[in-house]
C-alpha cells in the first residue's frame, strides 16, 4: 500500500476560495509529498511557471478534462495496435517521466523540480507509470497520481505510432478490473484527447465527484 507522507504545513485553497472564472488558483507552497497529495485530494495540481526554483503555480480548471471509463473510444485501428504492445506498470517510471520531460517536445513543462517531486511520490507508492512495450523496448507511456478511485494523469509520450494511446487504453483496462467509482483526470480537454472520449466537467461537479472517488479503494495494479 502507498505510504502516507508527513502532512503539509500549507493551507491550500478549496472550491469556495477559487475565482470561478480562473484556472489558476494559487501560487507558492512547495512540492513536498504531503503538499502534493493534499493538493490532489482538493482537486489541485502544480505546474512550473517562470524560472527554476520559482514557487509552483497551482491549477484547478474551471472545466476539467476527464475520461469516464465507459466513455473511452477505441477506434478499430487502435484496437489492432493494442495487440502489438505489452502493457506494464511501474517497470520504468523514471524513464517515462524523462521521456515526457524531453526538452525537444513542443510545450514541454516538466522541469527538474517536478521530476524530483513526482519520483519521490513514486517511491512512496502514489505515482505510477503505465507503459507500452514492444520487442523489449519502451515505445510509449504515461504517468500520474493514483489516489483512491482517481487516476490524475500528468503526461504521456510516444516513440512509436499510437503507443501513448495504447498506454491510455491499458490504464483504463487496469482500472476496469476493480469495483467502485473510478475516473481518469487529464486536466484539460484537447481535440486529441476528445477523440478518445475525454469530456469536460465543471469544477464544482468535479469537487463533488472527487469526494466520492477518495473513498474508493485503489486498484490492485497500483498497490
Amino acid at each position: 500500500m502507498p505510504l502516507e507522507p508527513p502532512a503539509s504545513p500549507w493551507r491550500l485553497p478549496g472550491p469556495a476560495d477559487m475565482d470561478p472564472h480562473d484556472d489558476l488558483v494559487g501560487i507558492g507552497a512547495d512540492l513536498e509529498p504531503g503538499t502534493l497529495l493534499a493538493a490532489y485530494r482538493q482537486g489541485l495540481f502544480p505546474m512550473p511557471v517562470g524560472r527554476p526554483g520559482d514557487p509552483p503555480y497551482w491549477f484547478c480548471p474551471v472545466r476539467r478534462g476527464v475520461l469516464e471509463l465507459d466513455g473511452l473510444r477505441v477506434p478499430r485501428s487502435l484496437r489492432r495496435a493494442r495487440r502489438d504492445f505489452e502493457i506494464r506498470v511501474d517497470t520504468a517510471c523514471a524513464e517515462v517521466v524523462d521521456a515526457c520531460a524531453d526538452p525537444r517536445r513542443p510545450d514541454g513543462w516538466i522541469d527538474a523540480d517536478i521530476r524530483a517531486a513526482y519520483l519521490r511520490l513514486h517511491e512512496l507508492g502514489w505515482v505510477h507509470s503505465v507503459e507500452a512495450w514492444r520487442d523489449g523496448r519502451l515505445a510509449g507511456g504515461l504517468y500520474g497520481v493514483a489516489v483512491g478511485g482517481l487516476f490524475a494523469g500528468e503526461s504521456m509520450f510516444h516513440r512509436e505510432r499510437d503507443a501513448s494511446k495504447v498506454a491510455l487504453v491499458g490504464l483504463v483496462e487496469l482500472l476496469r478490473q476493480s469495483p467502485g467509482d473510478r475516473l481518469v483526470d487529464v486536466q484539460w480537454r484537447t481535440d486529441h484527447l476528445a477523440g478518445l472520449g475525454v469530456t469536460e466537467m465543471p469544477r464544482m461537479e468535479y469537487a463533488a465527484r472527487l469526494a466520492v472517488l477518495l473513498g474508493t479503494d485503489p486498484p490492485p495494479a497500483f498497490t
